[in-house]
């Protein structure tokens, strides 16, 4: 093999790619990426066993083959040559090692053979559908940062997508939930998704997606197997298993009739959240809320280094009340609203509390109470 690419090109797909690859492998193929030159384009692909990254890059072609090398060092190499250059990769006659030459920079990596690299049989893929990437962005900001990392609930471990009826239309709907707080994000089901299956998206992929998508007017086509997902991002495709278990009902745990409005500046809310959980401890991060007519009075207490209070004027008429929050969590949602108001409804201390985007009616957010 031997071929000729340009830096910049080669440093952004290498950042595609390298990423997937776990720091400590205990199977020294994984630690790799895979080098295939042919025609006018040099393909990389990387694998954990769970996930799969291909993209393909032009190149100057003078000798087709294939490789692999150590996907990070190969990084780490690339990304400290000066920009602007030109990279040189060839392989040595046996194979056995890969030459990096730009200018007066020459490396020499061990290489391991292209046939021993595992690859992620995808089987047949019974969906296809199209969106746009910005669309895709929303649906996985909106919901990511409630994905648990509770490896015994494996289930929980990604992000549920799935179709549904919403006032007589089919919806395409995407769910995260930890079992303290839960979020939830649609939008009209593209062509070809009416009938899937749901799916649960494993945190991994769904962390390399949200890289993958960056530019908003790029069309994605997404293809689902039984077991399998696979994303194609221009030149990038993203195979990945699918995590085989139920996601459990969330619709029960949205609240219906929650029957106390307040609305608040969002900026300001979140700001007097963030000043009062100063004093909170790591492990218990609660924030107590007191609520009457038109203020708010934030508090927290901590019995090791001391308590905070703030107030603010917010639009609520209901009974006082006082309820308790993980400060993190309330940080969190409000972090995704994107309006300049936040709409809690409420019912009392002990119930779950739903949480609107009064910009974005596509999105909402639950969140459980804590005792304080």
């Amino acid at each position: 093999m031997r071929v000729t690419i340009e830096r910049a090109n080669l440093l952004k797909s290498l950042n595609h790619v390298h990423r997937v690859v776990e720091r400590r492998n205990t199977i020294p193929i994984l630690s790799n990426v895979l080098l295939k030159a042919d025609g006018s384009a040099l393909e990389m692909k990387a694998t954990d066993l769970d996930l799969e990254i291909t993209e393909a890059v032009p190149a100057v072609v003078e000798q087709a083959g294939a490789t692999t090398v150590a996907a990070h060092l190969l990084y780490d190499i690339v990304r400290k040559l000066p920009d602007g250059t030109e990279v040189m990769l060839s392989t040595d006659a046996d194979g056995n090692s890969m030459t990096v030459i730009s200018g007066r920079s020459n490396f020499k990596l061990q290489c391991l053979p292209q046939s021993d690299f595992p690859e992620l049989t995808a089987g047949e893929f019974t969906h296809t559908f199209r969106l746009d990437s910005g669309a895709l962005k929303q649906l996985i900001d909106r919901t990511q940062f409630a994905i648990s990392t509770e490896e015994t609930r494996y289930y929980l471990n990604g992000i549920y997508l799935h179709t549904a009826e919403s006032d007589n239309d089919i919806v395409l709907r995407a769910v995260a939930t930890d079992g303290h707080r839960l979020a939830r994000c649609e939008l009209a089901a593209p062509n070809g998704a009416e009938q899937m299956p749901g799916i649960i998206i494993p945190r991994k992929t769904v962390g390399e997606l949200q890289k993958l998508v960056d530019d908003p007017d790029v069309s994605v086509t997404v293809e689902l197997s039984d077991s399998k997902i696979r994303f194609t991002i221009g030149a990038v495709v993203l195979t990945s298993k699918l995590i085989d278990g139920t996601f459990p009902d969330y619709q029960r745990v949205i609240p219906t009739g929650n029957d106390k409005d307040m609305l608040v500046d969002r900026q300001s809310f979140a700001a007097a959240v963030d000043r009062v959980s100063t004093v909170s401890s790591e492990r218990g991060r609660a924030v107590k809320i007191a609520l009457s007519e038109g203020q708010m009075t934030l508090t927290v207490n901590n019995p090791d280094s001391g308590s905070a209070t703030d107030e603010l004027a917010v639009d609520y008429s209901a009974d006082a009340m006082e309820i308790g929050f993980n400060a993190r969590y309330l940080l969190d949602i409000t972090n995704q609203i994107t309006g300049s108001e936040v709409k809690f409804t409420l019912a009392d201390a002990g119930s779950p509390t739903l949480i609107i985007d009064t910009a974005d009616d596509a999105s909402l957010y639950v969140l459980m109470p804590m005792r304080v």
